[in-house]
């Protein structure tokens, strides 16, 4: 099979009808088809020339398939300055918690080297070394 050469007025012509078929809710195989050529021919011109107004198909979905959840809200400064000051207190309660922990650890582990008998500068001399 010999391959034809198409002008550029004439795929800017088929694309335009291309749009046309599109609009009326045509599908891919069915635009090619009508214009004459492949569908991998028809995907390169669009390709080739995004500047023609050949909407692009709607997806179509399988018998029984739901169709996809609208597109999320758009966030609004707003909303982000109230999830940011939320964020915020949410860290806070965290480091606060654990500021506590460490101070419970802390006070344990003393309570610890007071049992085995090390004097508090002893503590400090440790400390310093390891």
């Amino acid at each position: 099979m010999v391959g034809r050469r198409h002008g550029s007025e004439e795929i800017a012509e088929k694309l335009a009808e291309a749009g046309a078929l599109a609009a009326k809710g045509k599908n891919q195989h069915e635009i090619a088809k009508a214009l004459g050529v492949s569908v991998m021919t028809y995907h390169r011109w669009r390709k080739q020339h995004p500047e023609s107004d050949v909407p692009d198909e709607p997806r179509r979905q399988p018998h029984g398939v739901a169709s996809e959840p609208p597109a999320p809200a758009r966030i609004t400064p707003a909303r982000r300055a109230r999830e940011g000051a939320t964020d915020v207190r949410n860290l806070e309660v965290e480091n606060q918690r654990l500021r506590r922990l460490v101070i419970d650890l802390m006070l344990e582990k003393m309570a610890l080297e007071e049992r085995l008998g090390k004097a508090p500068d002893e503590r400090q001399v440790a400390a310093r070394q390891g």
